[in-house]
């Protein structure tokens, strides 16, 4: 399945998330108070306490590839879409500057701070559908209805 839309106005949206809350709960929440419907990390600096990964090599029918890191360790990445089922990695790097990322599951606790710069594609729209090839459900772009 492949889905094409063609370019876009871009908004750009800030926030910070404090010390204890879920980051990916707090930007859930943020997408949905301000209804954008094409929305995707632009850049994120911060730190967390805790955070839950899904590996590389998970499948639809084996989702048990899963760590669970207590910190506390440097957010130095967070890419992904954040439409209903968002879909985020993250990269995470310890005291030592080991680094260590994965699909972001809930429970990436903030610890100092998390300065999150979304952008929104204004004239497209994503949703996730099922795909039989990959067993999991897939981002599809199109364009905005008015």
């Amino acid at each position: 399945m492949t889905s094409v839309a063609g370019g876009s106005a871009l908004q750009v949206h800030a926030l910070r998330v404090g010390p204890g809350q879920d980051l990916l709960a707090a930007l859930q929440a943020f997408v949905d108070e301000r209804r954008l419907r094409a929305p995707f990390i632009i850049t994120c600096v911060g730190s967390v306490t805790k955070a839950t990964l899904r590996l590389a090599n998970a499948t639809a029918t084996n989702t048990n590839e899963v760590i669970h890191l207590t910190g506390p360790f440097e957010i130095v990445s967070l890419v992904g879409t954040l439409n209903r089922d968002a879909h985020l990695h993250v990269c995470l790097a310890d005291g030592a500057g080991r680094t260590l990322g994965g699909h972001a599951l809930p429970g990436l606790e903030v610890f100092t701070t998390a300065e999150v710069v979304l952008g929104e594609a204004a004239g497209l729209r994503f949703t996730r559908e099922p795909d039989d090839s990959t067993g999991f459900p897939e981002l599809v772009v199109q364009p905005r209805e008015a």
